[in-house]
């Protein structure tokens, strides 16, 4: 598992601009964010946490369908399908989902304090917004990967990926939101939302590998 993750990593070093796209992406709607809603600065703070989790959803969504798809042109994919019994698969997907995760969406949530002072955000919710990021962006990977599953037999299976994928998001965004609020905002809790966030992550950990692993095992059948 450690070198499949390992090559996944230099497989999205050498293909080049899965980061830089997200990053670019995620940078454009934080700028165009001001355009939209005017220079009110205390506007601008009080929703900067949600703006910064709907971009950065948006961002993740966007390279969701790289996740197998290298796979599946090269034919690795099958033997990885036919080799494996089912376990095997879903942490095999596991794998490349963390691998996908720390390639693709980790330079997000580092870049992530920066576009916060974009919103005129305080260094608390900066930081209370980074750490649910960091926390709760997994997540959306895991889901990702039983859409990205669903859909990598499809030709410009990308959009349908975005199509099957957002509303299951719905409730990390919910809590990531809820819990960057609650760290600024004296009545709104913030260990609650977050200690929820977390638990989602885990159990879409095990749910979305195997959910993916059964679609692929379904689609190879």
């Amino acid at each position: 598992m450690w070198s499949l993750f390992l090559r996944d990593i230099r497989l999205s070093i050498r293909a080049g601009g899965g980061a830089l796209i997200g990053v670019i992406f995620f940078l454009a709607v934080i700028v165009t964010i001001p355009f939209g809603v005017g220079p009110d600065l205390n506007l601008l703070a009080r929703i900067g946490p949600a703006i910064l989790w709907v971009a950065a959803l948006l961002a993740c969504l966007l390279g969701l369908d790289r996740l197998l798809q290298a796979d599946r042109e090269d034919g690795s994919l099958d033997l990885l399908v036919l080799n494996g019994d089912r376990h095997m698969l879903a942490l095999t997907v596991l794998t490349k989902c963390l691998a996908h995760w720390t390639g693709s969406v980790l330079p997000l949530v580092v870049a992530a304090p920066l576009l916060g002072l974009f919103m005129n955000m305080q260094p608390l919710g900066i930081g209370a917004t980074t750490l649910t990021l960091l926390v709760g962006t997994p997540a959306i990977t895991f889901i990702g990967a039983a859409g990205a599953a669903v859909a990598v037999a499809l030709p410009r299976g990308g959009l349908l990926i975005s199509v099957l994928v957002l509303p299951l998001t719905i409730p990390v965004l919910i809590f990531g939101v809820s819990a960057s609020y609650g760290a600024v905002a004296d009545p709104a809790p913030f260990l609650q939302p977050f200690l929820i966030l977390a638990a989602l992550t885990l159990f879409l950990a095990v749910l979305g590998p195997l959910a993916a692993a059964l679609a692929l095992r379904h689609g190879t059948d």
